[in-house]
Order: C-alpha cells, then sequence, then structure tokens
C-alpha cells in the first residue's frame, strides 16, 4: 500500500491570496497568474469554510503577500478561527514596526526566501538590487518580535555547491529552519529550465551534501522536501506520507479561490468559493490519482519506489504531461538507485 493515512481534510492550506509582487525571480511559478482575487468578505467567508473542515494551517502566499492591502485583516480573521498562520515573504517590506504588527496579527512563523550568501548572486537572481541585504535584515527584525523564523532557497545552478555557505548564513541569522527546496519547472521555472536546472547526477552529489550538513546540524533544522532522497536511502522525517505530500497532507488555493493539488501543479478540481472542501479532498479524480500513483519506465522495479513514490510528481508532470512517469531528476537507472 503506498498510503499510510488518509485524512478527512488537509493540514495544511498554501494560499496565495495576491499575483501582485516587487519581485521579478527568474524561477517564479506564479508569475504569469492574472486571475482576479477574492474580495475580502468573500476570502473571510471561505477561511470560515477551511476552519471548518479541519484544517490546521494556513500558509500565504503569493506574489508577495505583504502587497496584499487586507493581509493584517486576513491574518488576524484566520488566527481567530483558530488556525496557526505562516507567510512566505521576500522580506522587502518587513522591517522592525512590519513585524512587530505580523505578531500582533497572528502570524507564528515567517520564511524569507534568500537564494545565495552573496547578495550580487542574490540580488541577480531574484531582479531587485539590495533585495538580499533587506531579506538578511527582515530576519532579525522578525526574530526580534517573536516569530519563527526560516529561510527558504531555491536550489539551482547559482547555489547548488553552496550548502555550508548557506548553512554559516542561516545561523548567523537567527533562522530556525533552513529549507532545501528542489527546483520546479512550473512557470517561468520552465522557461529557463536548461539554464537554472541541475542534472540527476549534479542533484545526487547536492543531496549527499545537504544530507550530510543535516546529519550535522543541531540549531537549525534543515528541511529537504525532495521525495528523491529516498534514493539515498533518506526521507523526510517531519512527513507523515511517502512521496510528495501535495493532495496527501496538503493543498493550494489560489487567488481566485481555485483548488490545485499544489502551486506546481496547474490543475484546478474545485474552487473554495463554491465548493465544499472536505467532498474535493475526498473525491477528486486528480488527487485519488496522486495518492495511488503507479510505477512506470525505470520505476517499475526499483528497490526505492515504495519509498519516493515517483518523485516529484508536478515536475514529472510538468516535463512528461503525465504524473506516473519517474521524476526527471531521479538518478536512478534501470530500476536501481544508483
Amino acid at each position: 500500500m503506498q498510503n499510510e493515512i488518509v485524512l478527512e481534510a488537509p493540514l495544511t492550506i498554501n494560499w496565495a491570496i495576491n499575483n501582485s509582487c516587487n519581485f521579478a525571480c527568474r524561477h517564479c511559478y506564479s508569475r504569469n497568474d492574472t486571475h482576479d482575487e477574492l474580495p475580502r468578505d468573500v476570502l473571510f467567508a471561505c477561511l470560515e469554510k477551511v476552519a471548518k473542515a479541519g484544517v490546521l494551517s494556513v500558509n500565504f502566499g503569493g506574489g508577495e503577500p505583504l502587497l496584499h492591502p487586507h493581509l493584517l485583516e486576513i491574518a488576524s480573521f484566520a488566527s481567530g478561527l483558530g488556525l496557526r498562520v505562516s507567510m512566505n515573504s521576500n522580506g522587502w517590506l518587513v522591517d522592525e514596526q512590519m513585524a512587530v504588527t505580523l505578531k500582533k496579527a497572528g502570524f507564528t512563523k515567517v520564511g524569507i526566501s534568500i537564494d545565495s550568501h552573496l547578495p550580487a548572486v542574490h540580488d541577480g537572481f531574484r531582479g531587485v538590487a539590495g533585495s538580499h541585504a533587506r531579506a538578511a535584515a527582515a530576519l532579525g527584525h522578525l526574530a526580534s518580535a517573536g516569530i519563527l523564523t526560516s529561510i527558504s532557497t531555491v536550489i539551482c545552478r547559482i547555489n547548488n555547491d553552496a550548502i555550508e555557505e548557506l548553512v554559516t548564513f542561516a545561523l548567523e541569522h537567527r533562522a530556525g529552519q533552513l529549507n532545501f527546496h528542489n527546483f520546479k519547472c512550473s512557470g517561468l521555472g520552465l522557461a529557463n529550465k536548461d539554464e537554472l536546472d541541475l542534472s540527476p547526477e549534479e542533484w545526487k552529489i547536492f543531496y549527499r551534501g545537504a544530507l550530510s550538513a543535516k546529519q550535522r546540524e543541531k540549531v537549525i533544522d534543515i528541511s529537504l522536501d525532495d521525495p528523491i532522497i529516498a534514493l539515498l536511502g533518506a526521507r523526510d522525517t517531519a512527513s507523515m506520507v511517502k512521496g510528495s505530500v501535495c493532495g496527501k497532507l496538503s493543498l493550494n488555493i489560489k487567488s481566485n479561490g481555485d483548488i490545485t493539488p499544489c502551486g506546481f501543479i496547474p490543475v484546478v478540481i474545485g474552487n473554495i468559493a463554491r465548493d465544499d472542501l472536505r467532498q474535493v479532498w475526498r473525491d477528486s479524480d486528480v488527487l485519488d490519482r496522486m495518492r495511488n500513483k503507479k510505477p512506470t519506465g525505470k520505476c517499475s522495479g526499483c528497490s526505492k519506489y515504495e519509498e519516493c513514490l515517483g518523485g516529484c510528481t508536478a515536475r514529472a508532470l510538468a516535463l512528461t504531461g503525465d504524473m506516473n512517469s519517474p521524476d526527471p531528476h531521479c538518478w536512478g537507472s534501470d530500476g536501481k538507485p544508483l
């Protein structure tokens, strides 16, 4: 059996409440998303539906969520419903006062995107001069305000050989967690894939180094969200499921309320404003297929398949059109993890 558990509702909703952004990131999955945004009152009603369904936490993203005119009200309302509220931000708008305000609004954790320990490299990747300095400062402001912080780093050609430097940077800036996100091939990530993505062999080398750092570090939590680390005999110890967590522990909601399995899988399975979340979660054919993937190609007969379940579903779907296809990042060969 592939699934260890079957939940009545997702534990977490990743909610892109707006599309606007003040950055021009080279890998952005949502830059071309021009959907309308839910009105404030409708969004509040949707949050009530989410809480009633049994969801435990909501992580706001975008776009840049701090550009949403009602973010603080939304967060306060969600927190009042008993939802654990967090956010992903580029950090540009997080000064000392904003950090205090976010704490008062109910934010328990804020992730700041930092893709290099080198300011020039980060700024070039994110498309805004000075963005590294303000992101680093944001980490300090948030920590001082009593908000847990994490650093989100998209691993790609600009930083795959800088594991130790990134860990040192995270420690110096009091981040509680360092998230090494595997490169996705959605949106601009697909358009710039040939320039930014690593080869399967390079992914193997990176993950060997990242797992070594994770085992060594005691102060900071290094998170690896890629199922293919199972090929190295490892898995995300924080996860309750094998393979991708999308559609098993979490769902994504777009700015117009459309529900998708994750932010990197642009397949609409419902809309939070009109549909019952539990029914979508229970009856979606797309989610059923994600939860019960079938090994194809080199995954067939692979000794690690029951752990990784083919790797990242979003990446396989984006590059092959088939969610059951082997993850293009996989370095295994003929059913054997090398």
